[in-house]
């Protein structure tokens, strides 16, 4: 590690073989804690490489506990995690899994979420466990989950162990590092279809290219004009999307579906309790601003996910997945079955 914390002082990149012994290094309590901390900082000193990226992806996957899928419900899994680091909203993308996974399209679409916990105290892990959702569900709960209902929840440290060596140094930075990025890469159930928020739109070309070298068949990667990591109703958001390799570049306008406008305060919660009450009226068919932008964003995920054959379509979906009551029911089965014994 010593030698490439030298490298890493240059403010030069990895090459990605570098950066798979880096990460090797990391992950198997090779490295300690300072040297973990010196590696992210000088990294995002000078930002993150795609293959940095991808090389750090790749050897997190291979230290993960993943979750059990059956050959035939692999094609049609979906993740909607994002980085997070955006303003303080309600858990979209939580929601969001609830209405993909309650939709009837062209073909089914199962979610499994990918998440943890956030500095704030209400990320999806949160927020889930608030509603009633066993987190700590095992693999093979998430599974009978994924197949009776079309989704579950994956709870990041519990499929992540390795991630306990680069906790502290990641905790005192007190900034963004790499792994923000890694995390919604490493998907337990190996997902190959993804709508990913990032925080900064800088990266999101980057991203997408990202999942495009891990093997995703469709993905799309977001962010807000606004900050969001989602795709936001306050106006216009930039989204990469890869599909066989090929990375085509737009933007979103969601009165382009029928959406409308909204403020970031319409969408800003500050507690839990909040949070939780946010989901449980959208997903109730509450007619509010909160439930504009979960339509919005369960359509992307809906069109990646195979299921919409484009983002108009898939608002379609996505209304009646909720007006219908099974994007409820979706919940509901969850908070039960990951809750057997």
């Amino acid at each position: 590690m010593q030698d490439l914390l030298a490298h890493l002082l240059t403010l030069k990149a990895m090459s990605g073989a570098q950066a798979e012994r880096a990460f090797s290094d990391v992950l198997t309590g090779q490295a300690n804690e300072v040297q973990v901390g010196a590696m992210l900082a000088l990294i995002a000193a000078r930002e993150p490489t795609l293959e940095e990226i991808v090389a750090g992806a790749r050897v997190m996957r291979a230290h993960a506990t993943n979750t059990p899928i059956a050959e035939d419900l692999r094609e049609s899994v979906i993740d909607t995690c994002g980085t997070g680091g955006a303003p303080k909203t309600f858990n979209i993308s939580t929601a969001v899994a609830f209405v993909v996974a309650g939709a009837r399209g062209e073909r089914p679409v199962r979610v499994v979420k990918h998440g943890g916990r956030s500095r704030t105290g209400r990320g999806s892990a949160e927020v889930l466990a608030h509603l009633g959702v066993n987190i700590d569900a095992p693999p093979e709960v998430e599974g009978a989950c994924l197949r009776e209902i079309g989704v579950c929840f994956c709870f990041a440290v519990n499929h992540h162990p390795a991630m306990r060596y680069a906790a502290v140094p990641r905790k005192s930075l007190g900034f963004p590092t790499i792994f923000n990025l890694l995390g919604p890469l490493t998907n337990p159930a190996g997902a190959t279809r993804q709508l990913m928020g990032v925080y900064d739109g800088t990266k999101v070309r980057m991203i997408a290219g990202a999942l495009g070298a891990l093997g995703s068949v469709d993905a799309m990667v977001v962010h807000g004009e606004d900050g969001m990591d989602e795709i936001t109703t306050t106006g216009a958001t930039r989204f990469a999307r890869v599909r066989g390799g090929v990375v085509s570049e737009g933007v979103i306008e969601p009165g382009e579906y029928g959406i409308a406008r909204a403020t970031l305060d319409d969408l800003r919660v500050t507690t839990l309790d909040g949070a939780a009450d946010v989901i449980r009226r959208v997903l109730g068919g509450e007619r509010c601003a909160a439930r504009g932008i979960v339509e919005l964003n369960a359509a992307a995920a809906l069109m990646v996910g195979g299921a919409a054959a484009d983002m108009g379509v898939g608002v379609a979906l996505a209304r009646e997945s909720i007006d219908s009551g099974r994007a409820a029911a979706a919940l509901d089965g969850l908070i039960e079955i990951s809750s057997r014994k």
